[in-house]
């Protein structure tokens, strides 16, 4: 029996990983006559760092962020996905991917691009896809390649 995926959660950040991941989500999307949802997150823990924060950063972000995901609608939408939806979502992003969002999304599948951390930077930062792997309910698919599963250069 085939794996049939109703709710895919795509986590937007920006990247051209995310990118990736995205176009990919589109494709599995459209074969399983799913819903579609971008979820991008804005670390607040980010800010907290920022001593003169006074909200515009947060609105910049948000505003980046909005149109962005618009941009990825319109592009969902012109290859047959039918239901697409996005949130902009403020918070810790490994938390609200791995367990908030698909929880309150009911998501069966989470497809993420992959980090271009090295093994130092993931003991300092930690990798979210990894965070993911590890908590998730559902399914994870960590993209690597694109379209035409050619690696990235």
């Amino acid at each position: 029996m085939l794996q049939q995926y109703n709710r895919i959660l795509v986590a937007i950040d920006g990247s051209k990983e995310a990118e990736l991941a995205f176009k990919k989500g589109v494709q599995v999307a459209v074969r399983n006559n799913s819903s579609l949802i971008l979820a991008h997150i804005i670390d607040t823990r980010a800010f907290q760092s920022i001593s003169t924060f006074d909200g515009s950063m947060a609105e910049k972000a948000n505003e980046q962020a909005t149109t962005t995901l618009e941009e990825y609608v319109r592009y969902a939408k012109n290859h047959r996905v039918t239901d697409i939806s996005y949130s902009i979502e403020y918070g810790s992003p490994k938390v609200l991917i791995a367990k908030q969002i698909p929880e309150d999304k009911e998501i069966d599948l989470i497809l993420l691009g992959a980090t271009g951390l090295n093994a130092v930077e993931r003991i300092f930062i930690g990798s979210v896809s990894e965070y993911v792997i590890r908590h998730a309910a559902c399914d994870v698919l960590i993209v690597r390649t694109d379209l035409d599963n050619v690696a990235k250069s």
